[in-house]
Formats: structure tokens, sequence, C-alpha cells
């Protein structure tokens, strides 16, 4: 829980000292896609692991 905490710490350090509102909500919107990618790619890992998909 300390990590995750950290993580948002600095996270809204980052996004604090930005002056446009157009350049932060543009990165905020490319760490969410990155992310929802990020566990795109993680539940088609699983799927095809659980199907028993032959990785050769």
């Amino acid at each position: 829980m300390k990590n995750v905490l950290l993580i948002k710490e600095i996270y809204f350090e980052a996004f604090k000292n930005l002056g446009s509102k157009i350049a932060k909500h543009s990165f905020k919107a490319l760490a969410l896609f990155c992310a929802s990618t990020y566990f795109i790619a993680l539940y088609a890992f699983a799927f095809r692991v659980s199907t028993g998909f032959a990785f050769d």
C-alpha cells in the first residue's frame, strides 16, 4: 500500500506543475490508454494460457 501511495504522490507532483490544461488532460488520457492496453494484453495472455493454446 505504501508503494501505491508513493506512485500516486509522484503522479500528482508531475502533473501539478504543468501549466497547460490541454497537455495535462492529454497526458492523463495517454496514461489511461497505455494502462488499458497493458491490461487487455494481460487478459489475452491469461485467456490463451487457460484455454491450452500451444505456444510453439
